[in-house]
């Protein structure tokens, strides 16, 4: 049977719209990744002192030249500080910034933060979890936390899990909960998974047999 006139009119327009979808999801994330990957070059590279940069000594900029001494930098300051002497000169550092009464906390709370993100020491981060959050029947992805609130545990009478609940898209930022630890799910996921699923805002799921849980299935400890 023909189609219809009005169906061969709209078409045209349908196949536009498909191939036109199909090239912007092919280079929007390139362009995307281009334009962050310069935007990052480019803060590294002002960090640089103006008087020390290619374009002051050789007449013409390069691009890149701060980030890679900063690697180098990391590199060295990483290679000095794992022997005695090294160590010796980070504690000494590290009592002057304990000293300093508003640094002190902000200092304190950075090196906890970095130590728990990128080493494994603590057990921050080590577990991903399932909490009924903002409100019951509402499931979030959270992260548990190594710091334990005693005042709260005595107070509440409970046996209260850290958990730490991302936003999206920057998994950065997010809300510090304390969650009974019966009412909490142990996912079976890594902390990359989980990041990746919440950085995507859900549409990238985790790898794996391993899926989000049952929201229906009892809580496990």
């Amino acid at each position: 049977m023909a189609s219809e006139p009005g169906e061969r009119e709209r078409a045209p327009r349908r196949h536009f719209r498909r191939y036109l979808i199909a090239g912007l999801l092919v280079w929007l994330p390139i362009v995307l990744t281009v334009f962050i990957l310069k935007f990052l070059v480019g803060l590294v590279d002002q960090l640089i002192p103006a008087q020390w940069r290619p374009e002051v000594i050789f007449g013409f900029p390069i691009p890149g030249l701060g980030l890679v001494l900063s690697v180098i930098v990391l590199l060295l300051t990483g290679l000095a500080v794992t022997n005695l002497v090294g160590r010796e000169i980070v504690s000494w550092w590290e009592a002057l910034m304990k000293r300093i009464p508003v640094v002190r906390s902000i200092y304190s709370g950075a090196k906890t933060f970095t130590e728990t993100v990128f080493t494994d020491q603590g057990k921050a981060f080590k577990r991903v979890l399932l909490v009924q959050y903002p409100r019951q029947g509402v499931w979030s992805v959270g992260f548990e936390s190594g710091g334990e609130v005693g005042d709260a545990v005595r107070r509440t009478d409970r046996d209260l899990v850290t958990v730490f609940v991302p936003t999206t898209p920057n998994p950065t930022s997010g809300f510090i909960i304390l969650v009974p630890r019966e009412e909490v799910i142990a996912l079976d996921l890594s902390v990359d998974q989980a990041m990746r699923f919440v950085f995507t805002l859900g549409v990238v799921s985790p790898d794996g047999p391993a899926t989000l849980g049952n929201p229906s299935a009892p809580p496990r400890p």
